[in-house]
Parts: structure tokens; C-alpha cells; sequence
């Protein structure tokens, strides 16, 4: 299973981390990119993205983009991502509020996209008028959509263009969906180190197995139309990280206690549960977090 293959969406935009302002891209570097990496289907896709002067056009991206997390969007709805959230977040909250955590307890979804997860949670979630949902993303165009769908549905949450670990406001508890695969290396590490500030954190992405890849392929030939969600839809698959390696990313980053939830025993069990989290806390949040999850605690793996 090779974890080396290259996302479309990675490439096509970049931004500035400190200003969150949008870089130019050169399409011919991308496109030289991917054929050096082998895949030259998706090369062929940037290919036929407009461009001016090689540079590509930044509003074009984007609407494919969205028009790929719209079609994303499906996958969390037909995984239940929200209700998989909300089941670990309720007793992360409680052991919140039992150590004494002053409100307002915020939980901050990094790259949120189109905030599909925060949306829901906003609308469905029940968490307690002494929680606020925050989405982060640095992608305008999906933040603003995301906004707007959160204005029709009158929804208590705020999604913004930002960096998720530089907030005014730190967050107590990050989430993200499908992001963690994105990161690699040192990459990776930032990623954990940003949550230092937090309480705990829960990530879910795709469970690694030799079935996934398949199971993406089927899923997204069968449920998706845009030919960039289809491709990275695979490739995500196929670049997802160990346990191993999320948990010792996580546990030296942060120094935060990290187990694994929902991880696969056997093939059945990657079947039935799709995706896996890496759940990690404070020292001295575990034991009250343990006692509040009840029979979530029989889904953890070992802890360290």
C-alpha cells in the first residue's frame, strides 16, 4: 500500500500560514510533479485546470474544490462522522466540566471545509449551552459557503478563515475529519504540537487496512461526479497513516495520554467501522475522561 501518491488538492492551492493569503501556483510545476510521482491521470486533470500564464486560476480551483466537497460531504453523512464525534465529545466535555475547566468549553474543527461536522453538531449535537463550535479552514471560498449555509440554518457556530492553532481564544478540544493524512513527517508533528494549548483532542480518518483503497474506489465511482474527489478520494485511502505512527506523532508532540478508538481487530471490523480516531488528553483528564465514556472505553486501544 504505497502512502506516497499525491492529493490534487494539495497541490493546486497554496497559502501562507501566518497571513492565510493565497500563493500563486505554477500548473506546469504540478503537472511535472505528478508525472515524476507516476500518476498521470491526475496530472492530466491539473492540465485541463485554466491557468494564466502558467499560474493557476485561484477562483477556478476553488470551484472545483467545492464542488468536491459537496460531493465529500456524503462520505460523513453516510458515516455518521457527527454522531461519531458526538459520542466521544460528550464525555470529554463532562470530564471538562468535572476538572474544573472554565466555560466556554470550545471545540475547534481544524480544516473544516464546508464544516459539515460542525454544522451538524451545532444543529444535532446537544453538547451544552456552555460549548462553542468553531470551524477553521484557510480555504475563502469554502469558508464562505460553509457561512452561508450556517446563516440558513440559524445555526449557533462560527466558521472562520483561520489558522485553528492561532485563535484569540485557544480551543479546549480539537477535532478534524479526513485530515490527519495530509501531514507528513515533520508536517505531522506541527500538526499534534499546535494542540499542546488545548485540553484533548479527537481525530478521525480513514482505518487503515489492504481493503480500504477498494472500498474507497467503489464508493466514490459509485456516489461521486467530480473527477478531483474521485482521484484524492483514493489516494486518501491509500495514504493514511499506521496507528503506530499517529500515536507516537501525537504522544511526543503534545506529551498528552493517546489511544487509539474504533481501530480495526480483524478485516471484519475494518469493514464495519471505516474509520478510526486518535484520542488523547491531558495527564490529568484521562482518569475522570475514562470513567465518563462508559462502554465507549471496550473501542480503545492501548493507551500511552
Amino acid at each position: 500500500m504505497s502512502s506516497d501518491l499525491l492529493e490534487i488538492s494539495d497541490l493546486i492551492v497554496d497559502y501562507d500560514v501566518a497571513t492565510l493569503q493565497p500563493r500563486p501556483v505554477s500548473r506546469e510545476s504540478v503537472v511535472a510533479r505528478l508525472m515524476a510521482n507516476g500518476q498521470r491521470s491526475a496530472a492530466r486533470l491539473v492540465q485541463r485546470l485554466p491557468a494564466s500564464n502558467d499560474t493557476l486560476d485561484v477562483e477556478a480551483c476553488n470551484r472545483v474544490l467545492l464542488r468536491s466537497h459537496i460531493e465529500l460531504q456524503r462520505l460523513s453523512e453516510e458515516f455518521l462522522q457527527a454522531d461519531r464525534l458526538r459520542c466521544v465529545l460528550l464525555p470529554l466535555l463532562r470530564a471538562l466540566r468535572d476538572a474544573g475547566v472554565k466555560p466556554p468549553l470550545r471545540i475547534v474543527d481544524v480544516g473544516c471545509g464546508l464544516g459539515y461536522v460542525v454544522r451538524s453538531l451545532a444543529a444535532h449535537g446537544r453538547l451544552g449551552r456552555d460549548v462553542e463550535i468553531i470551524g477553521c479552514d484557510m480555504n475563502v471560498a469554502l469558508i464562505e459557503n460553509a457561512q452561508r449555509l450556517a446563516e440558513e440554518e440559524s445555526l449557533s457556530c462560527e466558521l472562520k478563515v483561520a489558522n485553528a492553532f492561532q485563535l484569540e481564544q485557544p480551543g479546549h478540544v480539537f477535532i478534524s475529519t479526513g485530515v490527519m493524512h495530509h501531514f507528513r513527517g515533520s508536517d505531522l508533528d506541527a500538526f499534534f504540537a499546535g494542540q499542546r494549548q488545548g485540553h484533548a483532542f479527537v481525530h478521525y480518518d480513514i482505518q487503515r487496512s489492504v481493503l480500504s483503497p477498494w472500498g474507497a474506489w467503489i464508493f466514490h465511482q459509485t456516489r461521486m461526479r467530480e473527477p478531483l474527489a474521485r482521484h484524492d478520494g483514493v489516494v486518501s485511502a491509500r495514504r493514511v497513516h499506521s496507528t503506530q505512527t499517529l500515536l507516537s506523532a501525537a504522544r511526543t508532540a503534545t506529551g498528552f495520554t493517546c489511544a487509539s478508538l474504533d481501530g480495526a481487530r480483524n478485516v471484519l471490523g475494518a469493514v464495519l467501522r471505516p474509520m478510526t480516531a486518535t484520542l488523547g488528553a491531558r495527564a490529568e483528564l484521562w482518569a475522570p475522561l475514562m470513567r465518563s465514556m462508559g462502554p465507549l472505553r471496550a473501542r480503545l486501544g492501548p493507551t500511552g
